[in-house]
This record gives structure tokens, sequence and C-alpha cells, in this order.
């Protein structure tokens, strides 16, 4: 079995880390965890330093879990968000994949809200995948360490940088998906308004494909955050 490791961003996130530490507890497997912070004032960096490594490194999500990666040792790269809850056998569940010959992967997803709207959005999430070869971040993403080296990592955006790889790796090397779930924060659909968030996300997705500079994109998507 191979070493997984779990590469997590966090940035000013002390509401959240106490629940996901609590979720590394006794999690079975052959796996390590690496912190990449981006600056937390909030005290954040001080709980996960009380149990794992913490690497410090400019804000931005590409750059954070690149240089969490750089600091890694497993065999496979694992990046996680830190409001999704994980299933007991996140490492079973990713070395299952791999067994069946794919060297990148994702994890189904559910929302934790049980509105209509963030099933139905749950579903075309886990649809894209099949359907489209497309993974976000907090679906899990995960990939073998010769793999990330090989392509270089993420590209160094402000935002996106979860969907160029996906775009990137289209058409070159499978997209394998787990037979479970993890479960994500639907925050910034509820705090957006979900069908607004929904159909915007579709737009911003849209306008990157076009070749809109990131930094335009990420400044819109803060505006429905």
């Amino acid at each position: 079995m191979a070493k997984i490791s779990l590469i997590v961003p966090v940035l000013n996130e002390v509401q959240k880390i106490d629940g996901f530490l609590n979720q590394l507890k006794g999690l079975p497997g052959d796996w390590e965890a690496i912190f990449a912070d981006g600056g937390s004032t909030d005290g954040t960096t001080e709980k996960i330093a009380a149990h794992y490594p913490v690497i410090y490194t400019p804000k931005g999500r590409a750059r954070q879990m690149n240089e969490g990666a750089r600091h890694a040792s497993g065999e496979v790269f694992l990046f996680l968000h830190c409001d999704s809850l994980i299933p007991q056998d996140l490492c079973a569940q990713v070395e299952e994949v791999l067994s069946r010959g794919y060297s990148f992967g994702c994890f189904r997803i559910r929302f934790d809200s049980r509105h209509p709207w963030m099933r139905c959005c749950s579903f075309c999430s886990n649809l894209r995948v099949r359907l489209r070869k497309i993974a976000f971040g907090d679906q899990g993403i995960f990939l073998t360490r010769e793999l990330f080296e090989q392509i270089g990592g993420f590209s160094d955006l402000s935002i996106m940088e979860d969907y160029k790889l996906s775009i990137d790796l289209k058409g070159k090397y499978p997209l394998g998906q787990t037979r479970g779930y993890l479960v994500t924060s639907a925050r910034r659909f509820e705090q957006g308004g979900m069908l607004r968030t929904m159909w915007k996300m579709q737009v911003l997705q849209h306008r990157f494909r076009k070749g809109v500079p990131a930094q335009e994109i990420a400044r819109q998507y803060r505006d429905i955050r």
C-alpha cells in the first residue's frame, strides 16, 4: 500500500480546523498530514502545530498546495479542504482507485445541506467527473507523486488551479472516481445564494476557458462569496 500525503491548504480556518483535526484521529492507513498556511492570523496554525507539521507560504491555494507537496514524503498526494467531512476509509478508497490503474482521481461529493438545490448540485458535480472528466478541489483531488512532478504541480493561479489541472490532464490521463463520498461545506452557496452561486460558477468557468485572466475571475468570484 502506497503512503498517502494529505495536503491541506488553510487560511484563517479557526472555526473549522478542530473538527477536521478530530477526523484524522485514528484514521487507518499509511498516511501523513501536511498543512500549508497562507498567512493565518486567527490562531489556526497554533491549533494545527500541536499535532501536525505546518508549512508557511505566501497566500494562494495553488502555491500552498505546491509547497505542501514539496515537503511531502508520500507516493500519492491527496489535496483536501479543511471544511470537508472525510470517510474513515479515506486511504482505502484512494488505494482502490489506484489499483484500477488510475494515477489521477477524486472522490464523489455530497454537500452538508439537505436542500434540494444542493442535492442537485452534488449530482451534477459527480456527473461532471464521469462525463467531462473535470474535478474540483472540494472533491478531494489525488494523484501520484510521479504524475504531479511530471506536470509541475498546480499552475500558479489565483483561482481555478484545480480546473486548470483537470483540463491539462484531460485526454491524457483518465480520471478515476471513488465509490464513496466526501461531504463538503455548502457555505459559499448559502452565503451567496444557491442558484446565483451555481450560475455564477458556470459563467466564471466559461470565462476561464475563453482566456479571461485568473485575477479578474478571482475578483468576480469574491463577489459571490
